[in-house]
């Protein structure tokens, strides 16, 4: 909200009640939940119940908005965030798998050749599809070697 003052934006400010940089920090610190999660999602033999674990190692009881959840509105749930409007009980089955989910190559050569200037700078280093070229065989037709469904 303090953005929008400093904008000049014409802006009613609302009253949280509470301030937010605590839960703010349990996401974005060092070995804080986004770190986890980014590191469990790049270990290959990482699971479910091994993300979960290693939260609450790391997190319970060092961050005030990490919790146990609840069973009462999801016995499903792994655990809990206490945002600034309740606590908020959170299953993460799937969530590993789901982050392991490449970007298709084209779609980032699309992006890179885009007119969009934030974008082109956020994939520049990404390495989309290969630069290097087919080789020219001279007009010459390859033989045999390719098995078909008949053979």
């Amino acid at each position: 909200q303090e953005e929008y003052v400093r904008e000049g934006l014409d802006w009613a400010n609302v009253d949280f009640g509470m301030d937010l940089q605590p839960c703010i920090d349990m996401f974005e610190k060092p070995m804080a939940f986004l770190a986890i999660f980014e590191e469990e999602s790049l270990f290959p033999k990482a699971t479910d119940e091994t993300f979960r674990n290693k939260l609450f190692d790391n997190m319970l009881g060092k961050f005030p908005n990490f919790a146990k959840p609840s069973p009462k509105p999801d016995p499903d749930a792994h655990f809990a965030i206490v945002h600034y409007a309740a606590t908020v009980s959170y299953n993460l089955t799937g969530w590993l798998e789901k982050n392991k989910d490449p970007l298709n190559d084209t779609i980032v050569e699309m992006i890179k050749n885009g007119g969009n200037a934030l974008m082109i700078q956020c994939f520049g280093d990404h390495p989309g599809q290969p630069v290097e070229t087919p080789k020219d065989d001279g007009g010459r037709k390859k033989k045999g070697g390719g098995k078909t469904v008949s053979s």
